[in-house]
C-alpha cells in the first residue's frame, strides 16, 4: 500500500513539473498572477509558472478583425439607416486587458456598436453616405480613446455597408433628378448668354469688315446647298464688291 501512494505521488509530482513548463510564441504573453495578485507579464518563449502557486492568463497579441454587426442608426435629418462595420484592434497591454475587464473581445464589440450608433447620428444621412473616409477616423478616434484604459489599440475602423429602404432610395433618387432638372435650367440660360455675347463680337468684327460680310454669305450659301444641285442667285452687288 505504501509501495503504490509512493507512485502516486512521483507521478503527481512529475505532472506539475512537466505543467509548470510552457513555451509561448512570438505573439503570445502569459499574464502571472501569484496567490491571486497580478506578478508580471511573461513571454515569448520557454518560461516556468510555478503550479498551485501561479496561474497564467494566455494574451494574443495579433490584431483582431471584429465584425459589428448590423445596427440601426437614425441620422440628424431623421432618416432611419441600417449600418455594419469592421474593427480592427490589438492588445498593446495584456496586464490591462485582462486586469481592467472581464472579457476585453466581448467588451469592445459592444462599445463599438453603441459607438457607431452615436458617432453616425450626429451627421446626416448625405454624409454618411459621401463622407465615409472622415466619419471611419471619427469613429476610430473615439473608439481608441475609451479602449485605451483596456490597453487596447484600436487602428482602423471601416464602415461597410449604409442600407437604405425602398422609400428613401425612390425619395433619393427624385431628389437626384431634380437637381439635375435645376442644373439643366440654369446652365442653358448661361450658355445663351455666352453664345451671345459672342455673336455681338462677331458682328463688331464684320461690320469693320465689308468682305469678311460677303464671305460669311457666300459661306452659308455653300452649306445650304449642300451636295444636291441648286441654283444660286448672286446679288449684283456682292458680285462687284469681289471683283474690287
Amino acid at each position: 500500500m505504501i509501495f503504490n501512494f509512493s507512485y502516486i505521488f512521483i507521478g503527481t509530482l512529475l505532472l506539475l513539473l512537466i505543467s509548470a513548463f510552457r513555451i509561448l510564441r512570438e505573439y503570445e504573453r502569459g499574464v502571472i498572477f501569484m496567490l491571486g495578485r497580478f506578478y508580471k507579464v511573461k513571454g515569448p518563449g520557454f518560461i516556468i509558472v510555478i503550479p498551485l502557486i501561479q496561474q497564467m492568463e494566455l494574451v494574443d497579441l495579433r490584431t483582431i478583425v471584429m465584425d459589428v454587426p448590423t445596427q440601426d442608426v437614425i441620422s440628424r435629418d431623421n432618416v432611419s439607416v441600417k449600418v455594419n462595420a469592421v474593427v480592427y484592434f490589438r492588445v498593446l497591454e495584456p496586464d490591462k486587458a485582462i486586469i481592467q475587464v472581464e472579457n476585453f473581445y466581448d467588451a469592445t464589440s459592444q462599445l463599438a456598436q453603441t459607438t457607431l450608433r452615436s458617432v453616425l447620428g450626429q451627421h446626416e444621412l448625405d454624409e454618411m453616405l459621401a463622407e465615409r473616409d472622415r466619419l471611419n477616423i471619427d469613429i476610430q478616434t473615439s473608439l481608441d480613446k475609451q479602449t485605451d484604459a483596456w490597453g487596447i489599440k484600436v487602428s482602423n475602423v471601416e464602415i461597410k455597408h449604409v442600407d437604405l429602404d425602398e422609400s428613401m432610395i425612390r425619395a433619393i433618387a427624385k431628389q437626384a433628378e431634380a437637381e439635375r432638372t435645376r442644373r439643366a435650367k440654369v446652365i442653358h440660360p448661361e450658355g445663351e448668354m455666352q453664345a451671345s455675347e459672342k455673336l455681338l463680337q462677331a458682328a463688331k468684327t464684320l461690320s469693320q469688315q465689308p468682305e469678311a460680310i460677303q464671305l460669311r454669305y457666300l459661306q452659308t450659301l455653300t452649306e445650304i446647298a449642300g451636295d444636291k444641285s441648286s441654283t444660286i442667285v448672286f446679288p449684283v452687288e456682292l458680285l462687284k464688291n469681289l471683283g474690287r
